[in-house]
């Protein structure tokens, strides 16, 4: 969370372990660092604030299929809007940072049925949507064929309702890419971006493996659509294989794939919806600190 004097991270550990000195159950909650700018070396932890009072999701047998939160896979932050979202296993949250040394839950959601492990989110520019991931089977496994179906494996997209501390997140629909995959390739939801088109409109471009990379549309939050993609097809066909897009992030006018067996692919967009993106120009870019793009 960058500040004019200090800035702040937020640090997210998750399964402790009674061997982990350091990292020990239960251990619902999050390492805030604050550096100062003038003097980085003096960076300390100033907070340490429990984000699941209640222990959090308790995972199976009670929800099977779901995972146990013990912390935060990942946490993004919007600091134009005071917000940051958490993928946090078994819960999604909403986080006030105000005050970026008391960040503070102001909703929280779960999802027991479709969502396996809550990745990664995204907000959209206008902070009234979060797209959060589930990263079904860990990545490694076949999740966008017939059998595991539309629903998991999937992003998940959430409209931010109200207003200061009764904002809640209110569940609209999922996306999943819509092309079935072999059983030999692992595909699932993962890491992506805004595509900073402005106007109102909502797209994202995002990573699934040897699902590729897809482009798609959220701006109807119930009504998620692709609308361009790149995939390269399957590494094996006789054996399921760990390879594909690892993450996809739009810089610049171009979308930035890290694909594990292939290396670093840079990709164009060519779609008029996604032109006025490419006025949009940026020194550096930390997806997990998202900027103002307009």
């Amino acid at each position: 969370v960058p500040g004019d004097r200090d800035l702040y991270l937020y640090v997210s550990s998750y399964s402790p372990s009674e061997a982990f000195p350091d990292c020990q159950p239960p251990h619902d909650g999050i390492s805030v660092i604050k550096v100062p700018k003038k003097n980085p070396t003096q960076a300390a932890v100033v907070a340490f604030p429990v984000l699941f009072p209640d222990g959090g999701n308790p995972g199976g047998p009670t929800n099977p299929g779901v995972s146990k939160t013990t912390g935060c896979h990942d946490i993004t932050v919007l600091p134009s809007k005071k917000l940051a979202a958490g993928a946090c296993m078994g819960d999604g949250i909403l986080f006030d940072i105000s005050k970026p040394e008391q960040p503070r839950v102001i909703d929280r959601v779960q999802d027991n049925v479709n969502f396996a492990f809550w990745h990664s989110a995204t907000f959209n520019e206008k902070a009234d949507k979060v797209v959060f991931t589930d990263e079904l089977g860990g990545g490694g496994g076949a999740t966008c064929n017939e059998a595991t179906g539309p629903n998991r494996g999937a992003d998940g997209i959430y409209d931010i309702t109200g207003r200061g501390d009764q904002r809640k997140l209110v569940f609209r629909s999922y996306f999943k890419i819509p092309r079935l995959q072999a059983d030999t390739e692992n595909c699932v939801a993962h890491n992506g971006s805004l595509v900073p088109v402005g106007g109102g409109r909502d797209i994202m471009v995002q990573s699934w493996y040897q699902g590729g990379v897809s482009v798609w549309d959220f701006t109807d939050s119930a009504r998620p659509r692709e609308i361009g993609y790149f995939e390269r097809g399957p590494l094996t066909t006789d054996h399921l294989g760990l390879g594909g897009s690892w993450s996809a992030y739009y810089y610049n006018g171009y979308v930035y794939s890290n694909d594990i067996a292939k290396g670093l692919d840079v990709l164009r967009i060519d779609d008029w919806r996604t032109e006025s993106a490419k006025w949009v120009w940026m020194d550096r870019l930390n997806v997990q600190s998202q900027p103002e793009y307009h």
